[in-house]
């Protein structure tokens, strides 16, 4: 089968690499070579993420930058431990390179509907994100706006993973070292807050900006990133709501559903079946979020949506390690009802 990849961030440069095997495939990246950057904090749970890569022969643990111990998560103004469950960062700018390395991929590609060729392949896969650029645009879409430093200290802030959730469960503030004396500090909120919290820690801290990026992020559960594909084009990843809404965590469900796609390579119909129903719970996520956003979740309304705010511990719980981290139902209820 001949097959396009339109990006190759995640999803994208999983699938050249794997497809590639056993297809004739192209893959195409909106970046220039030189000027490839692999955006979001680098941060993802270690044994889901070595269990993805060890199927492709690649271990993971050579792109490893930093295994945490806790995440220092702040509420209220006051700093509590949570424990972690293999959260590591990693090399993603690397990885994602070596995944497309001696591969048929072309960097510096701005891909149109209207431009590309798409009658010549007979399988077209979109997996650009927020952008969908193949595919029609979403009505309903939750974007929260993000930037993020990679910033150079001469000594680190914190030796472990910092977390401070906004008001509202509208976003929050991290900060993620990597390797030597290197961290990503980043913000994302709905209510556009994330600026001045980012300028007040780098104020406090110092340090050299060795980096900016900033990019908004979809928290549309894949429910409501339909449709998934079009003629001969499918979605993947991030393009249809791969993003798990509580946390903003995209990289792993992104590969997960790329793994989807795979198995499902000849079978399309299939994989929008099961990726629907690997992915049901993020609707549950996304309904809560909605209304905390919206400023509608108080104790009555928390109490209304028990069923869908318990399905979402319970996912998170019984995969404490797939997250990386360890879960707790009061951190979640504080999170959800405490306005900062």
């Amino acid at each position: 089968m001949k097959i396009a990849i339109i990006g190759l961030g995640v999803a994208g440069s999983y699938l050249l690499h794997t497809l590639s095997k056993e297809h004739e495939v192209q893959g195409f990246e909106m970046q220039k070579a030189g000027e490839f950057n692999a955006v979001c904090a680098w941060g993802a749970a270690k044994s889901e993420m070595e269990r993805i890569f060890a199927r492709i022969n690649i271990d993971f643990n050579d792109y490893v930058f930093f295994n945490g111990s806790n995440i220092n998560l702040e509420l209220k103004g006051k700093i509590r431990k949570v424990g972690c469950k293999g959260l590591v960062t990693y090399d993603k700018h690397q990885l994602e390179l070596d995944l497309t390395k001696g591969l048929n991929a072309k960097y510096g590609e701005r891909i149109t509907p209207n431009t590309f060729p798409s009658d010549e392949y007979d399988l077209v896969i979109d997996a650009t994100s927020l952008q969908r650029v193949m595919l029609p645009k979403i009505t309903d879409q939750l974007l929260v706006p993000c930037v993020e430093y990679m910033i150079e200290y001469e000594k680190l802030p914190y030796d472990d993973f910092y977390v401070k959730p906004f008001s509202t469960a509208s976003g929050y503030f991290w900060y993620f070292p990597l390797m030597k004396n290197t961290a990503y500090v980043g913000a994302g909120d709905y209510y556009r807050k994330h600026m001045e919290e980012l300028d007040n820690f780098n104020k406090k801290h110092g340090g050299r900006i060795i980096k900016k990026i900033g990019r908004p992020i979809r928290l549309s559960a894949p429910e409501v990133c339909q449709p998934f594909t079009q003629g001969n084009v499918v979605g993947v990843g991030e393009a249809i709501g791969t993003v798990f809404p509580l946390i903003g965590e995209g990289i792993i469900p992104s590969l997960q559903c790329a793994e989807i796609l795979h198995r499902n390579i000849n079978d399309i119909p299939g994989y929008v079946e099961e990726v629907k129903e690997h992915f049901k719970v993020y609707s549950d996520v996304y309904k809560v979020i909605k209304l905390k956003m919206n400023n509608k979740l108080n104790l009555y309304t928390f109490i209304l949506n028990f069923g869908a705010i318990w399905t979402t511990y319970r996912t998170m719980k019984k995969q404490e390690e797939r997250f990386g981290l360890e879960v707790r139902i009061r951190d979640m209820a504080e999170i959800l009802l405490t306005q900062l």
